[in-house]
């Protein structure tokens, strides 16, 4: 509705209305075929040319339409502009009557919607989005904010990663893990694990006030350094990559060349951090233990 040279692609997933939880009207029909049928529906209302395809994702939900053609005239575009009105107010006042979390009275919301049907659009396309769609519609900001820690500066990063480190190093005695495997009985300090809550409250306010500001926070930046942290069901340690699993023999050749692409593109931390240094040997790392490993 934005425009007659609107094009669009959605991948259908919740199944939601104009104004609330899509209602199933079809027993015949799975609710995925039903709601899918749905969605098309309003592309054809809006005047596309709806087409469908299957996504090649690993995902339940796949189907998608395309909409890159109209099926009228430009000249045509305020006909149909009242034709998308009615049916916006139809499906809204349908649900907005028995959708009883909103916070606004749906009897007069129906009523002035309704009583607007039949109107002729409004010809100033920059009016605002209340008055062109609904009360209370806010659209998405054209340039959306990213937000789950990787935008933050990096050296605020490995300060924090660095912190939160010698926390769990200094948090408890010296444990001694070793290297049975190969009968070398070297310790390596694993340090202690401890809860989400308790590695924030060593934190100070400045630091945790600008995790507040990022999806998952503290949890988020520590599960992105992976290399360095393990979080499980709420609680912090320190990785040993000893008890990581090895690489599977049997990955397709395409994953194993990829691998091994990868391998020694980034510094070791615990090479240059940990006061135990790596608990792997070089050769075994998939990290680099200096720069003259890096690839």
């Amino acid at each position: 509705r934005s425009s007659y040279s609107c094009c669009y692609f959605v991948l259908p997933c919740c199944f939601f209305d104009f104004h609330g939880k899509y209602s199933r009207r079809q027993s015949k029909k799975t609710q995925y075929r039903e709601y899918l049928d749905f969605v098309a529906q309003v592309g054809f209302v809006c005047g596309f040319h709806v087409e469908e395809d299957c996504l090649r994702i690993p995902s339940t939900k796949r189907v998608s339409f395309i909409g890159k053609s109209r099926t009228y005239a430009a000249a045509e575009h305020a006909l149909i502009d009242q034709q998308i009105t009615q049916f916006i107010n139809s499906r809204t006042c349908a649900v907005a009557t028995c959708d009883r979390r909103v916070g606004f009275n749906h009897k007069d919301h129906c009523d002035g919607l309704c009583k607007e049907a039949g109107s002729e659009p409004p010809e100033d396309e920059t009016e605002t989005a209340g008055t062109i769609w609904m009360p209370g519609f806010q659209p998405r900001e054209k340039v959306e904010q990213i937000r789950n820690c990787a935008s933050l500066p990096r050296d605020f990063v490995d300060q924090v990663v660095l912190s939160v480190a010698n926390l769990l190093l200094n948090a408890a005695p010296q444990k001694s893990c070793s290297d049975k495997q190969g009968g070398n009985m070297n310790t390596w300090n694993q340090g202690e694990s401890l809860s989400l809550r308790e590695v924030a409250e060593h934190l100070n306010k400045e630091t945790l006030k600008k995790l507040k500001s990022e999806y998952g926070g503290l949890q988020t930046l520590l599960k992105n350094n992976h290399q360095v942290f393990e979080v499980l069901n709420g609680r912090v340690h320190i990785r040993d990559w000893r008890k990581e699993k090895p690489p599977s023999k049997t990955k397709p050749e395409v994953k194993r060349r990829i691998s091994a692409e990868a391998f020694k593109t980034r510094l070791c931390w615990f090479f240059i951090h940990h006061p135990d240094g790596c608990s792997l040997p070089s050769e075994a790392c998939p990290y680099a233990h200096g720069t003259e490993e890096l690839r």
